[in-house]
C-alpha cells in the first residue's frame, strides 16, 4: 500500500484506464459531446470558483435540504489582521454559483435570455459508493431570462439529445409540476398532516425531514417509507391554474418533439427553489442508479440572490455517472487520437539528434513523440503502436550520416527512407 492515497470518495483520471471513470480519453470525448451539444443549442460555457460564501448555499440550496443539513464541506478562513474571517463552501452544486455570477456582472444587461453551461467539480461529504463520489464532476445548463413552456422544452430537449449522442438511445423521461410557492406550501401542509401519525414507523431521515423539508419525504430510499406514504395526497392536486397551464403546454411540446415521457406526480427534486417543472432522464437498462440527470424551473431564485426577477431552468447531470452507465451499455466510443511519428533512435548520437527533430516536426504541427531510454527496437516499436502512432522514424549512426531516416509506416507494415529535410513534408501528407 502506498504511504499517501487519494481521499476516500476522490479518485485520479488517467491515462488508458480499464474502468471508464478514471480514463481521461473517455473524459476528453464525453467531453466533447457536451461542447457539440451545447454549441448547436446556443449556450455558453461560465466557469466560477470552487468555493463560495457559505450563505450562498444557504439561501439557493435550502436549509432543509439534505444538501445543507449534512453535505457540505465548510470552513472558516484564518483570520485576518482585525481578526476578522470567512466562512466559505466547497461549491456542492452548480446552480447557485452560477447565478451568483450572473447577478453580480449583471448578465441580463447583455441579452434579453442567457443560456449557459458548466463543467464543475462537486463536493458533497456522503457515503461513497460507485457512481456517487464525495468529489465528482458535473454537467450543466442554466436559462435565465425566459418564462414560457418553450424554453422548458428547449432545455429537456438537449438534455435527451446529449445523452441520444452519447450513444443512450432507451431513455425515459419523467416529469412533474411541483406548482408555484403558494400552491406547493399548501400541499406540503397537507403532506404533514398526513405523514405524521405514520412517523414513529418512519425512517430517521424522513422524521427530519417531515419538520425541515417534508417535500423531500416522497423521495426517502427507504421502502418502508415509500409503503407508509403510497397513498398519502399528490401535489398535483393542489396545482394552480397558472403552473397547471404551464405543464400542460410543455407537455404539448414535448408531444410535438416527439419526446416520450411519464408524468410522475410524486417526482420531486432535492433543491427548494424549484417550481413549476421538475424533471429526470433515467436509462432503465442501467441498473439501481437509473437517473442520469434531473433539473427544473426556478423562477425566484435569481431575485432572492439579490437581481431582478429573473425567470430561470436547468438541469445537471454527473459526468462519473454517465461514464460509469455507457460503460456498462458497452457503447461504442471513438478511439483515443494517435499521434502521427514516433521517434526510434539508436544509438547516443540519434537520441542528441532527436531533441532537435522532434522540434521541428512540432513546429511544423505534427504531433510526434520519441523514445528516451535507448532500449532495443522491439520494445520501442511496441510503445509506438501503443501511442497509435502512424509512423515509427527510426534511425542510427548510419542514417545520420547520410541525411535520412527510416519511416515505416505502423498499420501497412512497410518501410520507407526518406531525406531528413524532406521528412516534415512527408509526415504532412
Amino acid at each position: 500500500m502506498p504511504k499517501y492515497v487519494a481521499p476516500k470518495g476522490t479518485h485520479d483520471i488517467l491515462p488508458a484506464a480499464k474502468d471508464w471513470v478514471d480514463d481521461i480519453a473517455k473524459w476528453h470525448w464525453l467531453e466533447s459531446v457536451v461542447r457539440e451539444i451545447t454549441r448547436t443549442y446556443g449556450y455558453e460555457e461560465i466557469r466560477t470558483p470552487a468555493f463560495e460564501q457559505t450563505d450562498l448555499f444557504h439561501r439557493a440550496v435550502g436549509e432543509g435540504t439534505d444538501i445543507v443539513t449534512k453535505e457540505m464541506y465548510d470552513f472558516e478562513t484564518k483570520p485576518n489582521i482585525k481578526g476578522e474571517t470567512d466562512k466559505f463552501t466547497l461549491r456542492p452544486e452548480g446552480t447557485a454559483p452560477t447565478l451568483r455570477a450572473y447577478v453580480e456582472h449583471r448578465l441580463d444587461l447583455s441579452r434579453p435570455v442567457n443560456k449557459l453551461y458548466y463543467l464543475a467539480a462537486i463536493f458533497r461529504h456522503e457515503k461513497s459508493q460507485k457512481g456517487r463520489y464525495r468529489q465528482h464532476h458535473q454537467f450543466g445548463v442554466e436559462a435565465l431570462g425566459a418564462s414560457g413552456a418553450e424554453i422548458d422544452a428547449e432545455v429537456i430537449a438537449l438534455a435527451v439529445a446529449f445523452f441520444r449522442r452519447l450513444g443512450i438511445p432507451n431513455l425515459t423521461l419523467k416529469i412533474n409540476s411541483v406548482g408555484t410557492v403558494a400552491s406547493r406550501a399548501r400541499y406540503v401542509a397537507a403532506l404533514r398532516e398526513y405523514a405524521e401519525p405514520l412517523l414513529p414507523e418512519m425512517s430517521e431521515d424522513n422524521r427530519r425531514r417531515h419538520e425541515t423539508n417534508a417535500l423531500r419525504m416522497l423521495d426517502s430510499k427507504s421502502e418502508r417509507d415509500q409503503a407508509l406514504l403510497a397513498d398519502a395526497p399528490l401535489l398535483t392536486d393542489f396545482l394552480d391554474a397558472e403552473s397547471q397551464s404551464h405543464h400542460e403546454t410543455l407537455l404539448g411540446y414535448l408531444d410535438d418533439l416527439g419526446i416520450v415521457y411519464e408524468s410522475d406526480p410524486r417526482l420531486v427534486r432535492g433543491f427548494d427553489y424549484y417550481v413549476k417543472t421538475a424533471f429526470e432522464v433515467q436509462s432503465p437498462d442501467v441498473g439501481a442508479q437509473s437517473a442520469l440527470a434531473g433539473g427544473g424551473r426556478y423562477d425566484a431564485l435569481v431575485e432572492s440572490l439579490g437581481g431582478q426577477p429573473t425567470p430561470g431552468i436547468g438541469f445537471g447531470l454527473g459526468i462519473e455517472r454517465t461514464l460509469i452507465a455507457l460503460q456498462a451499455l458497452n457503447v461504442k466510443t471513438p478511439d483515443a487520437p494517435g499521434i502521427a511519428a514516433f521517434l526510434c533512435p539508436i544509438g547516443d548520437a540519434a537520441r542528441g539528434a532527436s531533441v532537435k527533430l522532434l522540434e521541428t516536426l512540432r513546429g511544423a504541427g505534427i504531433v510526434c513523440d520519441a523514445d528516451y531510454t535507448g532500449r532495443r527496437m522491439k520494445a520501442m516499436l511496441d510503445q509506438a503502436d501503443a501511442l497509435h502512432a502512424r509512423y515509427a522514424i527510426v534511425f542510427g549512426d548510419d542514417e545520420l550520416a547520410g541525411g535520412v531516416v527510416n519511416v515505416r509506416d505502423m498499420a501497412a507494415k512497410t518501410q520507407a527512407t526518406v531525406a531528413l529535410d524532406a521528412l516534415t513534408a512527408f509526415l504532412g501528407t
